[in-house]
């Protein structure tokens, strides 16, 4: 993709990244700003590894590259394999939801139109290199290079269980719960810091949890005349 972008003369190149990228990280909310070199996972180190890869493409052949490190997005069409359509579909099916580390979890759930705005927004500012930028002070937000990052979250982590009970409501029934340990590589709570995001665009995601939920159960009920 970046080769394409560069012999294409990509004018700006906007692509995902993940709030996994911040691993072991513990304070809270997380930041752009912060240093994200201990990924639990994976899949985190290797959206560490995408935002790496641009960086280098953008100082060698200053392709304009924005990096959105997206925190659990959901709503209508999102994917069969994330907590919200399993949680639905194991609830009207009378089937046990699993509930990690016993249910005791955040996240910042970040409704899918807002993430959709963002992007639209941000699709007209390609970064420019940051004149203040300095290696002995290095901000691992921005570059010399064309080269940016930032949060795409809600600004708001809900309790796991939260999210169960408004499922529960939504749908008209009681869930099954399988409470069960933390699993390798997951964190228990995730929390957005999104104020360098309003700062380029003046937009920040804040559909709560509550309303995106109704949202994505009025779909899912249509998707599948349940």
């Amino acid at each position: 993709m970046l080769e394409g972008c560069r012999h294409a003369g990509t004018q700006h190149l906007i692509y995902a990244s993940s709030s996994s990228v911040y691993g072991a990280n513990t304070a809270m909310p997380f930041s752009v700003s912060q240093n994200v070199d201990h990924p639990l996972s994976l899949y985190g180190a290797s959206k560490k590894a995408n935002e790496l890869m641009a960086h280098a493409y953008a100082h060698l052949f200053a392709v304009p590259a924005t990096g959105l490190r997206f925190f659990t997005v959901y709503g209508p069409w999102g994917r069969p394999d994330m907590a919200m359509w399993l949680f639905a579909d194991a609830i009207l099916a009378g089937r046990p939801i699993k509930l990690f580390n016993r249910g005791d979890m955040q996240r910042d759930f970040t409704y899918v139109d807002d993430v959709a705005t963002a992007v639209v927004k941000l699709i007209d500012v390609p970064p420019r290199g940051n004149e203040a930028w300095s290696g002995d002070d290095p901000d691992p937000a921005s570059s010399r290079a064309p080269w940016r990052l930032y949060n795409i979250g809600n600004h708001t982590p809900v309790e796991l269980m939260e999210v169960v009970r408004l499922l529960e409501e939504a749908l008209g029934r009681p869930a099954l719960k399988e409470m069960l340990p933390m699993q390798p590589g997951d964190v228990q709570a995730t929390f957005a810091d999104v104020d360098a995001l309003r700062k380029a665009v003046g937009f920040a995601p804040n559909t709560p949890v509550a309303v995106g939920i109704r949202r994505f159960i009025d779909w899912y009920r249509g998707y599948h005349r349940a």
